[in-house]
């Protein structure tokens, strides 16, 4: 059992108040818990009171923190307990405080889930294998995350994937359609697309390479492979080398034996 002696308000933050008994500094409170607790001069506190008070002030303290860490973006339950531990607060604090921003409407993981999924979509154009495994990260449940990705159906996957591939192919011009497929399929695969939506959708391309521009790219691609070759090979192994570089990149043979005609020829013309 202990008297509160004296009530003063902090400098620094007005809503706070620090609590001294028997002259001592003691411990500090939100002005919430002045009132709701009726601390006054001269009141006499139990010391189960007191641990009650302070352990209530720890709470809103948490609670606090983890509204300044959720204004920023939508958080999972996982990741504002995860921040709420290493700030350093007690197990029980945070449960307490978690529970709060739950009863308040503040977290909610399946409109969490539901945001999150919306905003991989549009902006990263994820498919589901990565937002599935970003969402287990995240510590959203497995059954939760399921019915969640039910919402992304197959066509959503082959329209946004689509997208994609066709933006990889207008970048890739100078490359042969195997490379352009190649990139294509890496590209998806990483993005958490299944092969059964990637092949559907190289499917859907037209990877149709005039003459002149057969020419330009086996010019722009085979004179790299000829110069690192060179370097060690001549004669047939060279050609033969250069030949299985390029037919590893897509060129036809036609191609390829008539750009090692013309290196030769070059060479020849030295």
């Amino acid at each position: 059992m202990a008297i509160i002696t004296k009530i003063t308000r902090q400098k620094n933050n007005t809503e706070r108040y620090n609590i001294y008994i028997e002259e001592a500094y003691a411990f500090a409170v939100d002005e919430s818990l002045i009132v709701k607790y009726q601390l006054t001069k001269n009141k006499i506190l139990e010391d189960w009171e007191r641990d009650e008070i302070v352990f209530d002030d720890e709470i809103r303290k948490a609670f606090n923190k983890a509204l300044h860490f959720l204004a920023f973006r939508m958080r999972s339950e996982y990741e504002v307990k995860k921040k709420l531990l290493d700030l350093e607060y007690g197990e029980a604090v945070v449960l307490e405080a978690i529970q709060k921003l739950h009863n308040l409407g503040f977290l909610n993981d399946e409109a969490f889930s539901k945001a999150f999924l919306e905003t991989q979509k549009k902006t990263s154009k994820k498919g589901p294998r990565v937002i599935q495994q970003e969402l287990k990260k995240k510590g959203i449940e497995k059954s939760l995350q399921e019915e969640v990705l039910k919402t992304y159906t197959e066509e959503d996957q082959t329209q946004i994937a689509q997208g994609l591939a066709e933006k990889i192919a207008n970048q890739q011009s100078s490359k042969t359609p195997r490379q352009v497929k190649q990139k294509i399929q890496d590209t998806l695969l990483r993005k958490g697309y299944s092969y059964a939506t990637i092949s559907k959708v190289i499917e859907e391309i037209e990877f149709e390479t005039e003459q002149d521009e057969w020419e330009e790219m086996i010019a722009d691609q085979g004179d790299k492979i000829w110069r690192k070759v060179s370097i060690k090979y001549t004669g047939y192994d060279r050609k033969n080398r250069v030949k299985q570089a390029l037919y590893q990149k897509g060129f036809p043979s036609e191609q390829i034996e008539m750009f090692i005609e013309k290196k030769e020829l070059e060479e020849d013309g030295d």
